[in-house]
């Protein structure tokens, strides 16, 4: 069933990202930095590729955009994810004063915003993004689901 609404071009860019990452082997995430609807920033996984333990999508965008801006405060920006970031990358995007989390699927098992730590409602964080959840959450749990089991 297709969502009563158009999907948002940095989502659906970050699943063409996600997928892109499939194809190498990644874990099927994407994450893209958008200034004023412009895409500044994006990255997929590429933790194995990069042998970087910290080279998730979002810490990959967020590099990238704030490359783009050159600083590092990416106030006024927007990030786009297929999965719910983990407490490292929610910390980062608490760092750089992102305005708004868009995330397509939950993670029950590594999420950081509304599962496990839940970390923008802990008094240490010093910035809190708005969160918009579960857009685009079927494909990407999909392409996640079907990644893990062709593993299996």
């Amino acid at each position: 069933m297709a969502p009563p609404f158009p999907l948002p071009a940095p989502m659906r860019r970050a699943l063409h990202l996600a997928r892109q990452a499939q194809a190498a082997g990644e874990v099927p995430i994407g994450a893209v930095v958008t200034r004023d609807g412009v895409i500044i920033g994006e990255g997929e996984n590429r933790n194995r590729r990069d042998r970087d333990p910290t080279a998730h999508a979002e810490i990959v965008a967020l590099r990238a955009a704030a490359t783009w801006l050159d600083d590092f405060r990416l106030t006024g920006c927007d990030l786009w994810v297929t999965l719910e970031p983990c407490p490292m990358c929610a910390g980062a995007i608490a760092h750089a004063r992102i305005a708004r989390l868009y995330y397509a699927a939950a993670d029950p098992k590594g999420g950081a915003i509304e599962q496990g730590p839940r970390l923008f409602t802990q008094p240490q964080c010093l910035h809190r993004p708005d969160v918009y959840a579960g857009l685009a959450e079927a494909e990407a749990s999909a392409l996640l689901r079907d990644f893990f089991a062709a593993r299996r």
